[in-house]
């Protein structure tokens, strides 16, 4: 399964970990955060993006192979999860 995403293709068959988070800045300092906790503690820090990580294999045990796809709004994450989530579909 092949999803073509603005980075490239992505072999779904290959992905070890998907998740979605967002991105925010916390008294200067920039982390992932899950959605649920955005949705209960959004409003006390600046949501700089959101973002959907699909996670493979390690090319070396210190690297993590990862691809982000970074998104401005809520809904356009949730528009491509449910995209990758049709392709799961058979």
């Amino acid at each position: 399964m092949i999803y073509k995403s603005k980075l490239g293709d992505l072999d779904l068959l290959q992905v070890i970990r998907l998740y979605p988070a967002g991105v925010v800045d916390m008294h200067g300092e920039i982390a992932e955060m899950s959605l649920e906790w955005i949705d209960m503690s959004g409003d006390k820090v600046k949501i700089k993006s959101f973002i959907l990580v699909f996670e493979f294999p390690c090319v070396t045990e210190d690297v993590r192979n990862k691809v982000v796809l970074e998104f401005e709004t809520k809904d356009e994450l949730i528009a491509v999860m449910t995209e990758v989530a049709q392709l799961f579909k058979v």
